[in-house]
């Protein structure tokens, strides 16, 4: 009992949240991390235990591989849910600390360091010429990356690998190139967990009203809306009347 009291002190404000937001309602934790995102059948990086285990990777898994495997995964053809699943996995895996002790570090630095580094080479230059869509899943995906990075280090007093890093804006950028895309504001509206209240709440609604407009009942994003917000609704009709009302 002692050795289980001592372990559940030493867990840090994100294993904390974490917990929080399978068992609660939705926006109590970090939901680019704790979040499995639904992806039905689709292919992802290893994981165990099950999709719907937020934190069950593969303890067999080479994490020598995590760079090139994440990489082979995120291809033009690759759904936006899919994406976002792969990049979190790919979070925990690098940068989720084994003992869930305070303070520490990412728990493969190199390795995190060259994702990061890999997905911002992808970015075209400003002015450079370049397709609109492969230009917008090279920003969707790095900004993706990057406020993971920053959403798993909630509650460390060290810095994120993606500190001072605007996830969130390519994110926005990503979309605009899309002209509309509910799987894109969904994960706009989860990345705006990652700012100040007074900063990112009216966003965040306008993204998520965004999401909940452009998706049908019983699909993929469907399901992960009504998963992830359940305290707004049971049906899409009903999350977006909650959602409208909470804008105006």
């Amino acid at each position: 009992m002692r050795r289980k009291m001592l372990r559940s002190i030493s867990l840090p404000l994100t294993s904390i949240l974490c917990l929080m937001v399978l068992n609660q309602a939705a926006l109590a934790g970090p939901p680019l991390v704790c979040y499995p995102f639904e992806i039905g059948n689709a292919r992802s990086l290893p994981w165990s235990g099950g999709s719907g285990n937020w934190n069950a990777p593969d303890k067999n898994y080479d994490i020598n591989r995590l760079v090139e495997d994440t990489m082979a995964l995120l291809t033009p053809g690759t759904p936006v849910l899919v994406r976002m699943e792969t990049i979190r996995r790919a979070t925990i895996y690098a940068v989720w600390p084994d003992d869930y002790k305070v303070g520490n570090s990412a728990k493969h630095v190199n390795v995190a360091s060259e994702l990061l580094a890999r997905l911002e080479a992808r970015v075209p230059d400003a002015g450079a010429k370049s397709d609109k869509n492969t230009t917008a899943l090279a920003l969707f995906d790095y900004g993706c990356l990057v406020e993971s990075y920053k959403q798993a280090s909630w509650g460390s007093p060290k810095p994120s690998l993606a500190a001072g890093i605007d996830g969130y804006a390519m994110i926005i950028k990503a979309i605009a190139l899309r002209s509309a895309d509910p799987e894109m504001e969904f994960a706009a509206a989860l990345a705006c967990m990652g700012k100040k209240r007074e900063e990112g709440q009216g966003a965040y609604v306008a993204h998520l009203q965004k999401a909940a407009a452009g998706t049908q009942e019983g699909s993929l994003l469907a399901q992960n809306l009504l998963r992830l917000f359940s305290d707004k609704g049971k049906t899409i009709a009903e999350l977006r009347a909650n959602v409208a009302r909470a804008k105006n």
